[in-house]
């Protein structure tokens, strides 16, 4: 009788790990791309990614006039600014290690270890009462937290939106406004009724909540890249995407400056009392959030690089239109102004990161590595705005930061123009 062969069931049958990871998609497979549906869930997730990131570093002037203002340590505003600085660098720099790691599929990893880095730093800042403990607690700390999450949060809506991307990144980029508004308004109410320890505490069981949504809505849908890639240097020989990383680091240097020093300059030049100045942070950050929104619509018909180059320019603008200004009307205003137009810088960068990489598997990679580049401007230009401020005062100060905020909107449009071919009318 002729043997039959029998297969080993234990060959045939694949694992659970592996049968979930033939369920995903090629990163490369734009076709399989939902661009809606449950694709918004993972929107709702970036939201609170930019609520723990983009917001916690928003909310920053607050903690800088309070450190000026108040008796908790001796510092210099340039020192004091450091603190922010250092902090927000390190969410643009660890870029630089995350991206590749969520290129190859390590997503969950450095998503839980930075949520516990934010929690862990915010409550240690509710201990401090020397300058080099907060700078450990919230420059550094906090900053590598909001470090690991933002680039795995950001790029994994390019796996869930093509045609919508613009827009999902500006709905998500919202939560940065949302957060930029909540908790500074937290810190005031709550400062003069429980004490700094006690609403730095408040504020942190606040992100230890929203920090969990991420940590369960959040799907990967695309199996990771097989190539370990950490570096993708002839990036930087491609004159559109070193024009736009050259751009970004002009603009970040002059980014957060009103944001750690509007408050300080409404109550040092007579404009407004301490508890009215207050407010102008949450006025500019509530200007942010539609700056996030609004710009991204427009994005999916004039183009990203259309957007970003004009709202950068428009920024520097608007710092310029603080010289001398003596209005409180006027200063809200240019507030709730430029509130709106880094709103849009903010957000598009990443729509712009995925339209300057040639392959999907390398999003990862080139948006940390340009994030990373564009941490030099962002870690100097508040300290040196500080040091502008003590030696030449304010209008010195928002000079600086105007002239470098339209640099860097030219130099984005070069970007955009060696994308376009120089053609005017391109939607990029």
């Amino acid at each position: 009788m002729k043997s039959v062969d029998i297969p080993d069931s234990r060959e045939q049958s694949p694992t659970k790990n592996e049968a979930s990871e033939s369920n995903k998609a090629s990163i490369d497979n734009t076709e399989s791309i939902p661009n809606g549906g449950r694709a918004w869930v993972q929107v709702l997730g970036t939201f609170f990614i930019f609520f723990n990131t983009w917001g916690v570093l928003n909310t920053f002037g607050a903690y800088q006039t309070y450190y000026e203002t108040q008796e908790l340590f001796p510092a210099s505003s340039s020192n004091i600014s450091w603190v922010g600085s250092i902090q927000s660098s390190l969410l643009l720099l660890l870029g630089l290690v995350t991206g590749p790691l969520y290129d190859v599929g390590y997503f969950y990893l450095p998503l839980c270890t930075g949520s516990f880095m934010i929690v862990l730093g915010q409550m240690m800042l509710s201990l401090c009462d020397t300058y080099y403990q907060v700078l450990l607690s919230q420059g550094f700390c906090i900053g590598m937290g909001t470090g690991l999450i933002f680039i795995p949060g950001v790029a994994l809506l390019s796996t869930y939106f093509s045609t919508k991307l613009a827009l999902a990144n500006g709905i998500a980029a919202a939560g940065g406004g949302f957060g930029g508004i909540i908790y500074p308004i937290i810190f005031h109410r709550l400062l003069t009724q429980i004490g700094f320890a006690w609403t730095v505490r408040a504020m942190g069981l606040l992100m230890f909540v929203t920090l969990t949504i991420p940590l369960l809505v959040f799907r990967t849908r695309v199996k990771p890249s097989s190539k370990r890639q950490i570096l993708d240097l002839p990036a930087f020989k491609e004159p559109a995407y070193a024009a736009f990383v050259l751009g970004g680091v002009l603009a970040f240097i002059s980014l957060n400056i009103p944001f750690f020093y509007i408050q300080y300059f409404a109550i040092e030049s007579g404009i407004a009392s301490d508890e009215l100045a207050f407010y102008l942070l949450p006025i500019l950050t509530t200007g942010s959030v539609f700056g996030r929104v609004f710009p991204n619509i427009f994005a999916n018909l004039v183009g990203p690089f259309n957007i970003i180059y004009s709202c950068t320019i428009v920024s520097g603008a608007l710092m310029f239109a603080l010289i001398n200004i003596s209005s409180l009307a006027g200063v809200i205003i240019l507030a709730l102004l430029y509130g709106f137009f880094t709103g849009a810088f903010v957000s598009l960068p990443p729509t712009c990161f995925v339209r300057l990489s040639p392959q999907r598997s390398l999003i990862g990679t080139r948006m940390g590595m340009g994030y990373a580049v564009m941490t030099v401007g962002n870690l100097i230009g508040s300290p040196v705005a500080g040091v502008i401020l003590q030696k030449n005062g304010f209008n010195s100060m928002w000079t600086f930061g105007g002239v470098l905020s339209i640099a860097g909107g030219i130099a984005m449009m070069t970007s955009r123009n060696f994308q376009g071919g120089w053609n005017p009318f391109s939607r990029l």
